[in-house]
């Protein structure tokens, strides 16, 4: 078997037949499975797995006895491929014609990669319009280099969208999944393949894929919950901190914990929630490590937040308060 495509689902009614035509039609050169999970879903889910998979016969579908989580379904779902590369997609996103042979061709012609990502349209899922891309439009792209390394993923966050992957299949597959973290799972997810793999992580640039983008996806819920962005700051930096027992400098990992501490300052400077603010935009480590000029900039005019949100988002302070 050369690819494996694994499918979580939970409560997908709506989306997991488009998400699985997507991968099951697809034309390849070589054979292929699809494997999803159904985590005891209340909704229609399992009745659609069930009737996909009488249809499809590379299509294996199980459903969980009760709710274990997304960590615990990823663990099911690797200790059944059997195919030489791994790719991921979510149960409510989009695969679009040519993503798995050019995801495949991308890893035979470059042994040294360990993680391959394609490029990706968000989509908001009640107009079917693409709001952008995924990996270009990504807030911290101009650091990201066609072929990164796992010190990109430390020191810059998530920049390859968790459906448009693709790995080498290894021998800790179980051990690379941070039951840990509470939300944020594709990220220390990807750190650990890489780091267990070794190699390169690089970027397809060809749209392969649909994000979608509605009320009850994990971003969707994260961007409206506080508590929720404060939990998954703490996924990111257990994430980066991951790293040392591999040998990570010290100073990368600082870089990284620095940079999402400063994301969720940010992310509170334009709630005007300015206690959180001031509590996460401070620098890290003992030398004082900053994310950027943004970040001195921010710590060094903490006590004026006004002024920061000003000077970092200008299009957010009406005219009159300026």
């Amino acid at each position: 078997m050369k690819l494996s495509v694994i499918i979580p689902a939970y409560n997908l009614e709506k989306y997991i037949s488009e998400c699985l035509f997507g991968v099951l039609e697809q034309v390849t050169s070589f054979s292929f499975e699809v494997i999803c999970i159904d985590d005891c879903s209340s909704d229609g889910t399992w009745g659609l797995l069930e009737k996909h998979s009488k249809e499809y016969t590379n299509l294996k579908v199980i459903k969980n006895s009760s709710n274990l989580g997304l960590a615990k379904t990823q663990k099911e779902l690797l200790q059944l491929v059997t195919g030489e590369y791994i790719a991921y997609l979510d149960g409510d996103d989009v695969a679009l014609p040519g993503k798995l042979q050019g995801l495949v061709d991308y890893m035979d012609d470059n042994t040294s990669c360990a993680l391959a990502y394609h490029e990706a349209e968000v989509f908001d899922s009640d107009t079917g319009d693409t709001l952008g891309l995924y990996s270009k439009g990504f807030y911290n792209a101009k650091y990201v280099p066609q072929r990164a390394t796992v010190e990109h993923f430390i020191k810059f966050g998530c920049f390859a969208n968790a459906s448009s992957i693709i790995f080498r299949r290894h021998g800790s597959l179980l051990n690379a999944i941070e039951e840990s973290c509470k939300i944020i799972l594709d990220y220390p997810w990807h750190i650990l393949n890489v780091l267990y793999i070794g190699g390169s992580v690089d970027f397809i640039d060809k749209v392969y894929g649909r994000y979608r983008i509605h009320n009850q996806s994990f971003g969707g819920q994260t961007r409206r919950n506080p508590e929720r962005r404060v939990q998954s700051m703490n996924d990111q930096i257990l994430a980066v901190k991951n790293a040392r027992k591999f040998g990570v400098a010290q100073e990368v990992i600082d870089k990284g914990i620095a940079h999402h501490q400063f994301a969720a300052a940010l992310y509170f400077l334009k709630l005007h929630d300015f206690v959180c603010f001031q509590q996460y935009v401070g620098p890290v480590g003992q030398q004082a490590i900053f994310f950027d000029e943004r970040h001195i900039f921010a710590f060094a005019n903490r006590e004026y937040p006004e002024l920061v949100l000003q000077k970092l988002f200008p299009e957010l302070v009406c005219d009159s308060n300026v």
